[in-house]
């Protein structure tokens, strides 16, 4: 079975965002994954001091086959060092691992099955 660790911004972390509800949906879509024979976990990251440790404790936990990066990391350009803290993360933690960027929080499954 393939894995895939999907990295976003901690919806909890949003402003005047419903984070449950968007957790909601983020946890549908990693229930999708293994509909698709695809073992995936959920790393939420914040813009702080948290993001290095957090992250480099998700891509070390096993060897995934696949990071999708999403969550609204690639988007906004107030994120954009974010977004390089985390590509360059995964080429240090997890070099094996394709990396794939997803359009929104319901097609990460499609993101990833490109490099699958």
């Amino acid at each position: 079975m393939s894995s895939a660790l999907v990295v976003g911004y901690d919806p909890q972390a949003i402003p005047g965002v419903d984070g449950q509800a968007l957790r909601a949906a983020l946890d549908a879509e990693l229930a999708r994954f293994g509909e698709h024979g695809i073992n995936a976990a959920m790393a939420p990251v914040t813009f702080d001091e948290s993001a290095e440790s957090t992250l480099a404790a998700s891509l070390t936990e096993r060897p995934w086959d696949l990071v999708v990066v999403g969550g609204g990391i690639p988007k906004p350009e107030q994120l954009l060092p974010l977004f390089e803290e985390v590509v360059n993360l995964i080429r240090r933690h997890s070099p094996q691992a394709a990396i794939a960027f997803n359009t929104g929080g319901g097609d990460s499954v499609e993101a990833a099955q490109r490099w699958l």
